[in-house]
């Protein structure tokens, strides 16, 4: 049986509507990216000249954003460093810590537990700027604001509540029998998990992970809170803030957004395939 061809008309206005979200979706950070390559006289002369001619282009406004304020920069460079270790620190840390937080909710049985699954999703619900007052006090007594370690602790208590549903969820999508039978010959409890859970939950640990670093590295309001007096410290989306706020070449502007763009774009394309399975078994629940 042959399938029944669509006619020309539907497939023309599907075509079209594809490649009007197209234009709309890419064609700012197309753009973006072409003014970024063009000297700064130039596309103040002709900002609408979209394509850049091959003697215009120059890498100057991305080396002149990353290179250190000593050096005549802005110093993009050290502020994509920070916000590079503050990820990957909240990244192991909340994994980690919803890890053993979602198979405790989702297997073992202790009293208080449907309590604690409901005070979970309800902290979900808060939004940040509820935390940010009680979070500063704490982290103020204890000593750690203006620091890495302090804003670590802080994305940590934002970002597991919602990891730990997450991988919760995936958790109980996993057949139980074969952590049963684990047991039987033998296999103690942290056995289970490490090798029995972890690898089956790869791809469901992979998008937890992938949504805990796109959380942590753009994160504003918390950055700006704790690290305010801290220049040094100062993550990239700071970084960029800053330079909107002083006389600055629209060409470095667009080629410091650019720079911070991409480690997130890049992690989503290597980790596309495990982050779209994980999220949809997730979402069975």
């Amino acid at each position: 049986m042959s399938a029944v061809r669509e006619p020309t008309s539907i497939r023309a206005l599907r075509a079209t509507i594809i490649i009007i979200a197209m234009v709309l979706t890419c064609g700012p950070v197309l753009y973006g990216l072409l003014l970024s390559l063009r000297p700064f006289a130039a596309a103040l002369n002709d900002p609408l000249s979209i394509v850049p001619s091959p003697d215009e282009i120059s890498f100057d406004a991305y080396v002149q954003a990353m290179r250190s304020t000593a050096d005549g920069g802005y110093g993009l460079g050290g502020f994509l460093l920070n916000s590079l270790i503050l990820a990957a620190g909240t990244v192991l840390a909340s994994v980690l810590a919803s890890i053993l937080g979602a198979y405790a909710t989702a297997r073992i049985r202790f009293s208080g537990r449907s309590v604690g699954n409901t005070i979970i999703v309800a902290v979900y619900m808060f939004p940040g700027i509820v935390l940010a007052v009680p979070l500063f006090v704490l982290l103020s007594r204890a000593g750690l604001t203006s620091s890495l370690v302090g804003l670590v602790i802080v994305y940590v208590a934002l970002t597991v509540p919602v990891s730990l549903y997450m991988l919760r969820n995936y958790f109980i999508a996993l057949p139980a029998s074969i952590e049963d039978a684990a047991m039987i010959d033998g296999c103690s409890l942290l056995g289970v998990i490490w090798r029995i859970v972890l690898p089956i939950a790869l791809p469901g640990i992979a998008a937890t992970a992938m949504y805990i670093f796109m959380i942590a590295w753009n994160e504003y309001l918390y950055a700006l809170l704790f690290l305010v007096q801290a220049r040094d410290l100062w993550t990239a989306p700071l970084g960029i803030a800053q330079l909107t706020e002083f006389d600055t070449p629209v060409t470095i502007l667009l080629a410091g957004s650019i720079v911070v763009t991409i480690p997130v774009v890049l992690l989503f394309v290597l980790a596309q395939r495990l982050l779209i399975s994980g999220l949809a078994t997730g979402a069975e629940k």
